[in-house]
């Protein structure tokens, strides 16, 4: 796959001025949907930064969204191998399928897994911007560096102990917290637990 710089370098001509484009949330990784492109479309999606079809049932342009307003935010654009091919990697506004599912493929869209704390992590950091009242993250917050990093001293503390007295359950339970208060010092110091996955990749290298 290659970033696509130049339209001219799409095969159009395989399938009749036609080629098909695979979207993918560019988060979650999900196949999202898949449609046809002609030159006009894929023009219009890096213009306007929203994913447009040739709909070959109408015969014209169509815009995903246009009607629902679940539009489809270009992220990227890549080309396959033989040039014949789109990958859109786009961030979806709303449900992607006309009946109502996140995807075409009736598949939840949602970050699960290590996924899942990048989506934390974007949560934590809205909390730090709003400051919502009742918020035991923002409650963290508005305590400051001392009182955050105390509290992942502790939630350390009790990780160790579950480790050592061999109790999975609160091992686990103690880790999910420790985890979590890290995260919230990361991003009272302007940092994400993705800025640790690239210091552990950067090692591994």
């Amino acid at each position: 796959m290659k970033e696509l710089q130049d339209i001219s370098l799409i095969d159009f001509e395989k399938q009749n001025g036609l080629v098909p484009a695979v979207v993918q949330d560019s988060q979650t990784q999900k196949i999202l949907m898949v449609g046809f492109m002609n030159a006009d479309a894929v023009k219009k999606t890096l213009e306007t930064g929203q994913v447009t079809f040739f709909s070959r049932t109408k015969n014209r342009l169509w815009t995903k969204g246009e009607e629902s307003g679940n539009f489809l935010n270009v992220v990227s654009v890549l080309v396959d191998c033989d040039n014949d091919t789109l990958l859109v990697k786009a961030n979806p506004v709303g449900p992607v399928c006309h009946t109502g599912a996140d995807t075409c493929f009736d598949e939840k869209n949602a970050k699960t897994g290590v996924q899942f704390l990048s989506f934390l992590q974007d949560l934590i950091e809205k909390r730090k911007l709003e400051m919502p009242e009742g918020s035991y993250t923002t409650s963290l917050f508005a305590k400051g560096t001392r009182k955050i990093t105390q509290k992942v001293g502790e939630e350390a503390v009790e990780t160790i102990i579950g480790a050592m007295a061999n109790d999975d359950e609160n091992f686990i339970y103690e880790s999910a917290d420790l985890v979590y208060h890290l995260m919230v010092l990361l991003s009272h110091k302007g940092f994400r637990i993705e800025d640790i996955a690239r210091e552990l990749e950067k090692r591994h290298k």
